[in-house]
């Protein structure tokens, strides 16, 4: 395991490289770190001052931090797909979980075409042959077994094992299932073995390997995602960790029927493993989820310090971001694959230093579908096309202006994460919420005023006109990006 002491000894040894030390004004870095399930309100960035993250909020401190950053679809596949290719998830395909990216739906390496470039790709992938590299990236560390074996594409070989799987058992562990070792059974090792520790280590290794040369890295923790529990499940106090303001609290108005049907199945005795149909329950899954917030905090602090001590940080791009939110008892509902706020709004920061840019805050609502052209304006690629969204980089200049932000939900048809009717959502500049369902009830919330989405407009007779405006701005919306959902009128 790379420690720091066996780092400052790599960097004693190897005058050659500290010679060849990169400099500002070179080729940038992108490191970008991004988790799995974070809801926005986990740092201090974001209004929690009492979750135990000392290194996402020093973060946070240097970086441009988007107040109201949200994804595509509130799912892993559908947006991470976005994340990765700067494409709907109906355009790119993924529209639900589980599903391989195809070949036309091209990632950051592979748009920007650069021989230059070291490349890694680290953590959950959920894009399809998981353990295998691929899509321009030249070395992988996957953490993830399980049931994505059976998504392998033909020909792949199913019993080949994650990079963690194999740390795992060079540490003298026995898998506990036919698969691999379980998402469950993980939750019961030591910090030093957790998956967030583990990728620590391949993200120092790979910083310091490459500090000559110029690189991306992706990484990717599983964690907040359930199972809630590890090490540090006892780091936070239930006031630490305590439940939102809108705990099992549904709006005046109603919301649509597949979210009820979420709700009564989440209020059962054995949810996720705690009693939710007591409070104490959902105390204890708040305080369970605060402490993988923390085991990650740790893994970063430690990729910061290794980004540090090799001398690249000032020509380093940090992004620091998560695939979707975490419901966590907000309007009685778990997880995520709903329109609330608390599933669609994550944590989006960006550090890039040697553009010399002073920390700031962007309170404009923004996308990821924005990320890959963000990215490439950042690495100098300004000649890239393809992408369906816009730099975000006028932001930072006070060049762009204000714009909405929109949002899918596209079902599989299943009674699972990727259940209920298909959604189109637009949310404004100034607040306004609109969520449009094919087969189900629809949504509108004034957020500006109704920050808990407390109260469901959409059937008042005083909000008609509002509502008809954006139904328009989601129509417009479809047939600019070739969307054939079809909504009623």
């Amino acid at each position: 395991m790379l420690t720091r002491r066996t780092a400052l000894s790599l960097l004693a040894s190897a005058p050659s490289i500290l010679h060849a030390q990169r400099k500002p004004g070179d080729k940038p870095n992108l490191l970008f770190i991004w988790t799995d399930q974070q809801r926005a309100d986990t740092m201090a960035a974001y209004g929690n001052t009492r979750f135990h993250v000392p290194t996402m909020n020093r973060l946070a401190s240097e970086s441009i931090v988007f107040d109201r950053a949200y994804v595509t679809q509130p799912v892993c596949t559908p947006s991470r797909s976005s994340v990765m290719t700067g494409l709907w998830p109906h355009t790119n395909g993924c529209v639900h979980n589980n599903i391989r990216l195809t070949t036309e739906a091209k990632t950051l390496p592979e748009v920007l075409q650069d021989a230059n470039y070291r490349t890694g790709y680290f953590g959950k992938w959920h894009l399809g042959d998981e353990v295998f590299p691929q899509r321009g990236f030249e070395e992988w560390a996957a953490i993830e077994d399980g049931i994505y074996q059976s998504y392998y594409s033909e020909g792949r070989d199913k019993t080949a094992r994650s990079a963690y799987h194999h740390f795992l058992v060079r540490q003298g562990y026995t898998p506990d299932s036919k698969s691999g070792f379980s998402r469950k059974s993980v939750t019961k090792l030591p910090i030093e073995h957790s998956k967030p520790s583990f990728l620590a280590q391949e993200a120092s290794r790979f910083i310091m390997k490459h500090r000559a040369e110029p690189w991306l890295l992706y990484i990717n923790f599983l964690e907040p995602h359930t199972p809630f529990g590890s090490a540090l499940d006892d780091l936070h106090t239930e006031e630490e960790a305590r439940l939102p303001d809108n705990f099992d609290k549904v709006p005046d108005g109603g919301d649509c029927a597949w979210y009820e049907k979420r709700r009564q199945g989440f209020h059962q005795p054995k949810t996720e493993g705690f009693d939710m149909s007591k409070r104490e329950g959902w105390q204890r899954a708040s305080r369970n989820y605060a402490g993988l917030c923390s085991l990650v905090d740790q893994a970063l602090a430690r990729i910061l310090w290794a980004l540090e001590s090799s001398g690249q940080a000032e020509n380093t791009i940090i992004v620091y971001t998560s695939d979707h939110g975490e419901m966590m008892g907000s309007h009685g509902l778990l997880t995520k694959s709903v329109m609330y706020e608390e599933s669609i709004r994550i944590p989006y920061l960006i550090r890039v230093p040697f553009k010399h840019q002073k920390p700031m805050r962007v309170t404009n609502p923004v996308s990821h579908i924005d990320t890959i052209p963000t990215m490439l304006d950042l690495l100098g690629r300004k000649d890239c096309c393809g992408q369906q969204g816009e730099s975000l980089t006028g932001y930072f200049t006070g060049k762009r202006k204000p714009s909405d932000v929109f949002i899918e939900w596209n079902t599989s048809g299943s009674n699972g994460e990727d259940g209920g009717p298909s959604a189109r959502t637009v949310i404004t500049p100034d607040g306004y919420k609109l969520v449009l369902h094919d087969k189900d009830k629809h949504i509108l919330f004034h957020r500006a005023k109704d920050p808990l989405e407390l109260a469901n407009l959409y059937s008042r007779p005083e909000h008609a006109a509002k509502t008809r405006e954006l139904r328009s701005k989601i129509t417009n919306w479809q047939k600019s990006n070739k969307d054939k959902l079809e909504l009623p009128v």
